[in-house]
C-alpha cells in the first residue's frame, strides 16, 4: 500500500489493515473505503485523472462530479451489503453528513420518502444514520443517496469505520468554525464598545466611520467561514423549495451583514457587526452542544459497533493445514474454522473446536466477571477471548452474529417516533413557514410606522425564534434516556416504550425466570411406574433436550451429574404443546413430560397418593401408564418484592399470570403481597386476559421471559423480556432486561417518568420562550444582539436539560 497514510480521493485517514487501492497515473493510491475506491476508478475508467492534478483540495461530496459514479452503489457486491426481509424487499444504513436538528430529519425523511420504491424511512438524530427500506424493483441505493445530495446533505452506504472519521472531521471543523466566531466576536466588541460609550462631543465622524469599517473587516471571517453551515443549509433548502430551520437563521444573519454594509458604505444608520458575530458565535456554541449531546447519545452503541472486528484470522484447510491466513470478517461462512487470540473478539457465532479458555461477555450481557468456556461449548459472537487462543467453528455469518444483532435492535430504539415526537415535528415544520410570514409583516408594519427601526426589527423577529430548540426537545431526551438505560442493561428496542411505560395502569408479571429466579432446584423424582431412578432421568432428559425451558435445563443438568451410564434414548416425533408440555414417541410408544393435566390424557387419571403438593412438579408419562414426578422449587428473585412494591405505591395495578399450578402462583403472589394472581393459564388465556384489560381502559405492562408467549408481549401496551445477549434475536418484547436484574425494570420506569418531566419541561419552555420573545422583538423590545442571545441560550437550556437524564439515571441506579 502507498505510504500515504490519507486516502488520496477525499483525504480521510485511511483505516488500518484495509486493501482499497486504485491505480493512478500508474501509481497505487490508497482510499478510505470502498466508496472512494469506487469513485476513483470510475475516473480513471473515464480518462478523467487530470481531475487528480488540477484540483486544488480534497472533495467532501466526490460523486457530485462525476453523477455516473453513484451507479457503483448499484453493483452486486454493494447490494450484497444491504439485508433482504422474507418478501424481498431490501433494508440498508445510509451515513448522512450535515444534519444538525429535527427539522433536517423531516425534510430528508420527507424528501427521501417520495422515491417510488421506498417503503419505510427513518434518520436517526443522534446516530447520523438513514435506514430505509425499499422494493430493489422500483428503487436502487443511488437514487436513494441522489435524492439525500439533492438537499444539500453528504450521505453514502454505512461504513462503520469512515463513518466515525467522518463525524471527527465534521466536529473539528466546526470546532475551527466556532473559534474563528468567537476570535471576530472579541475583536468586534473591541471597536464596537467605544462607540457605544462615547457620545457625539467625544467621537467625531471620521472616527466612527474607521471603527466601522474596521468591524466590517473583522466579520467578514465569521460570516464568510464560520457562517457557512447555516448559509449551505437554506441554500440547498431554497433549491427544494422548502423551508427548513437555517432559512430564518441565514436570512437573519445576511439582512444583519447587508444592512450594516450598506450603512457603513453610506455613512448613515446603525450597524450590526456586534450582533452579527455575536449571533454566530452563539449559534455555533448551541450547535456544538448539540453535537455534543448526539455523541454521548450514541456513544454506547458507538462502543459496540467499534468492537465487532473487522477481519478474522481463517484455518482455510483445518485441520490439514493450521496456517491462518487474514480474511475480512464479512466474508466468514459456516463451517469455517478461525483463530481466535487472546484480547480479540469473536467476529461470529460458533462452537470451540479446540482450546478452553475464559471470554468477556459484559457487552452482550452485563455480567462483568469472564465466564469460562470448554470445548464444544458455543460462543456469541462480540464476546471477547480472554484466556488463550482457541478454534471455533463458524455457525453464523458475520452479518448475523450475536452483535449484530444487538446492535440492530439498538438502532431500531431510535428508527420509529414515539407520538410526542411526531407532534413536535409536525410543528416544527410549520413554525418555520409562519416565522417568516410574520417576519415580513413586521417589517412592512415598520416600515409604515417608524421605517429605520423597522429592518433592525425584522432581523431581531428572525433570529430570536428558536424553532430549534421545539424540533431538539424531543429526540434529545429520549436518545440521552436510550443511551443511559442502555448503559444499565436495559435494552429499548420501540420507541413508544418510555412513553407508553410512564402510562400504564397495570403491571402483569409472568412468574418462572421473571419473579424467580428461573432456576428450578430438582428436589425428588417419585417413581410411579416399573422404571428406575436413572432410566426416568435419562429419558425425561433426552425428551427435553433442545428445549429452552428452566425445568428442561435442571433435568438435562442432572441427568449429565448421574453417575450411573444410561444407553441413550432414542426420541422421534417431539411436539410441544405451549404452556402444557412435550409429547413424543420412545420405541414406538408415546410419551408426554409437562404438567398432570396433560400427562393424564394418555396416562389416565393420577393415582390419588401423588395429587401435587405445595411445589411445582413435572409429570412423565406414556400410554401404558405413569412413570415418575419431578418436584421442583424455583427460590424468588431478591430484588423481586422491592421492584413490586414500587409499583404498588404508585397506584398501579399489579398482576400474576402464569402456567404453574394455581396454588404454587397463589403461594408466589402471598409472598409478594400481589392481590391479583392466576395459575394453570394457558398463553392464549393470557392473551385474552390482556385484550380484556385493554377493552377496560387500560394501559398494560408484560414482564416474561421473552421466548414464550410471544403474542401476549405482542399484544401489551409496552413489554419487557428476561433476557441477555444471546436471545436478544428471538425476542417478541418491546424492551430487554439484558442483565437479568428485575430492579432494572424499576429504574426503566423512574427514568421514563424522569424523561416524560424532561421533555415536557423542554417543549414548555421552547413554547413559551417564542410566545414571549418573538412578540416582544416584533414590538422592537429586543436589538439584534439580544435576540441572538436569547435564541442561543434557549437551544442550550434544551440540550442541556436532555443531558441530565444520563445523571437522574445514574442517581436511580444508586
Amino acid at each position: 500500500m502507498n505510504k500515504h497514510q490519507d486516502c488520496f480521493h477525499c483525504g480521510l485517514p485511511v483505516p488500518a489493515a484495509s486493501n482499497w487501492q486504485v491505480t493512478i497515473d500508474d501509481i497505487q493510491q490508497a482510499m478510505c473505503c470502498p466508496g472512494c475506491q469506487a469513485v476513483a476508478q470510475t475516473i480513471v475508467d473515464n480518462n478523467l485523472t487530470s481531475y487528480y492534478r488540477d484540483r486544488l483540495s480534497f472533495s467532501d461530496k466526490p460523486t457530485e462530479l462525476i453523477p455516473d459514479a453513484l451507479r457503483l452503489y448499484d453493483t452486486q457486491e454493494q447490494l450484497a451489503q444491504f439485508e433482504t426481509d422474507t418478501e424481498g424487499k431490501l433494508q440498508g444504513t445510509f451515513s448522512i453528513e450535515g444534519i444538525r436538528c429535527g427539522a433536517c430529519v423531516w425534510l430528508i425523511e420527507k424528501h427521501v420518502a417520495q422515491l417510488s420504491g421506498v417503503q419505510g424511512i427513518n434518520l436517526n438524530l443522534s446516530t447520523e444514520k438513514l435506514h430505509v427500506m425499499w422494493d430493489g424493483e422500483q428503487c436502487k441505493p443511488s437514487d436513494i443517496v441522489k435524492s439525500v445530495r439533492e438537499l444539500g446533505y453528504a450521505a453514502y452506504p454505512f461504513d462503520p469505520l469512515r463513518h466515525g472519521e467522518i463525524i471527527r472531521k465534521n466536529a473539528k471543523t466546526l470546532f475551527r468554525q466556532l473559534f474563528i466566531a468567537g476570535l471576530s466576536m472579541m475583536q468586534v466588541m473591541m471597536y464596537a464598545v467605544p462607540v457605544y460609550l462615547a457620545d457625539a462631543d467625544t467621537m467625531d465622524k471620521d472616527m466612527e466611520g474607521l471603527m466601522r469599517w474596521a468591524s466590517l473587516l473583522l466579520t467578514l471571517p465569521a460570516v464568510l467561514y464560520s457562517a457557512q453551515p447555516f448559509f449551505k443549509s437554506a441554500w440547498a433548502n431554497i433549491k427544494q423549495r422548502v423551508l427548513g430551520m437555517d432559512v430564518p437563521v441565514a436570512l437573519g444573519i445576511a439582512a444583519a451583514f447587508i444592512g450594516s454594509v450598506f450603512s457603513t458604505v453610506t455613512g448613515q444608520g446603525d450597524v450590526y457587526f456586534d450582533s452579527v458575530t455575536m449571533f454566530i458565535f452563539l449559534l455555533l456554541c448551541s450547535r456544538y452542544l448539540e453535537l455534543i449531546a448526539r455523541r454521548r447519545a450514541a456513544s454506547t452503541l458507538e462502543t459496540m459497533q467499534h468492537t465487532l472486528p473487522s477481519s478474522a484470522w481463517l484455518l482455510q484447510d483445518y485441520p490439514e493445514s493450521r496456517e491462518p491466513h487474514y480474511v475480512p470478517a464479512a466474508q466468514l461462512i459456516a463451517g469455517q474454522v478461525i483463530l481466535i487470540k487472546p484480547g480479540e473478539a469473536i467476529p461470529a457465532d460458533g462452537v470451540i473446536v479446540e482450546g478452553n479458555t475464559s471470554v468477556d461477555l459484559s457487552l452482550l450481557t452485563g455480567e462483568s466477571q469472564p465466564q469460562k468456556k470448554i470445548m464444544g461449548e458455543r460462543l456469541p459472537g462480540g464476546a471477547v477471548n480472554v484466556n488463550q487462543a482457541i478454534l471455533l467453528q463458524v455457525e453464523k455469518l458475520a452479518k448475523d452474529s450475536t452483535l449484530h444483532a444487538l446492535i440492530r435492535l439498538i438502532e431500531q430504539a431510535g428508527n420509529d417516533k414515539p407520538k410526542i415526537a411526531q407532534w413536535a415535528d409536525r410543528v416544527a415544520a410549520w413554525f418555520v413557514t409562519a416565522l417568516l410570514v410574520f417576519a415580513g409583516a413586521v417589517l412592512i408594519f415598520w416600515g409604515w410606522v417608524d421605517p429605520i427601526r423597522a429592518w433592525p426589527i425584522a432581523i431581531a423577529v428572525l433570529v430570536v425564534s428558536c424553532p430549534c430548540a421545539l424540533s431538539l426537545a424531543t429526540p434529545s431526551a429520549l436518545a440521552a434516556a436510550t443511551d443511559a438505560l442502555l448503559r444499565q442493561g436495559v435494552l429499548i428496542m420501540q420507541a413508544h416504550v418510555l412513553e407508553t411505560l410512564h402510562r400504564a395502569t397495570h403491571i402483569v408479571f409472568d412468574k418462572t425466570g421473571t419473579l424467580t429466579e428461573g432456576r428450578p432446584k430438582l428436589e425428588d423424582i417419585s417413581l410411579m411406574g416399573d422404571k428406575n431412578r436413572d432410566e426416568v432421568l435419562q429419558l425425561a432428559a433426552a425428551i427435553e433436550e433442545g428445549s429452552a425451558h428452566p425445568v428442561a435445563t435442571m433435568l438435562i443438568q442432572a441427568a449429565k451429574q448421574n453417575q450411573q451410564v444410561q444407553p441413550k434414548v432414542n426420541v422421534e416425533h417431539i411436539e410441544s404443546y405451549s404452556g402444557q408440555g412435550l409429547q413424543c414417541t420412545v420405541q414406538g410408544i408415546v410419551h408426554r413430560i409437562g404438567n398432570a393435566k396433560f400427562v393424564a390424557e394418555i396416562a389416565g387419571a393420577i393415582p390419588a397418593t401423588y395429587d401435587e403438593i405445595d411445589h411445582g412438579c413435572v409429570y412423565l408419562g406414556n400410554t401404558s401408564g405413569w412413570l415418575a414426578r419431578y418436584t421442583f422449587n424455583d427460590t424468588l428473585r431478591s430484588d423481586a418484592q422491592a421492584v413490586i412494591d414500587y409499583f404498588l405505591v404508585r397506584n398501579k395495578t399489579v398482576i400474576l399470570l402464569s402456567g404453574d399450578a394455581e396454588h404454587v402462583v397463589q403461594k408466589t403472589a402471598r409472598q409478594c403481597g400481589i392481590a391479583i394472581a392466576r395459575g394453570g393459564v394457558l398463553p392464549a388465556e393470557k392473551l385474552a386476559y390482556i385484550k380484556n384489560l385493554q377493552a377496560q381502559g387500560a394501559v398494560v405492562t408484560m414482564v416474561g421471559d421473552g421466548i414464550n408467549d410471544a403474542a401476549v408481549l405482542h399484544a401489551a401496551d409496552v413489554s419487557f423480556a428476561m433476557g441477555s445477549g444471546a436471545a436478544l434475536a428471538q425476542s417478541h418484547a418491546d424492551a430487554v432486561l439484558m442483565r437479568g436484574r428485575l430492579s432494572a425494570l424499576r429504574d426503566a420506569a423512574e427514568t421514563a417518568a424522569q424523561t416524560m418531566r424532561v421533555i415536557r419541561q423542554n417543549l414548555s419552555w421552547a413554547t413559551l420562550y417564542n410566545l414571549v420573545a418573538i412578540p416582544a422583538a416584533a414590538w422592537g423590545l429586543l436589538s439584534p444582539w439580544m435576540a441572538g442571545v436569547g435564541m442561543s441560550i434557549s437551544s442550550a437550556l434544551v440540550v442541556g436539560n436532555a443531558l441530565r437524564l444520563a445523571h437522574l439515571t445514574q442517581k436511580v441506579k444508586s
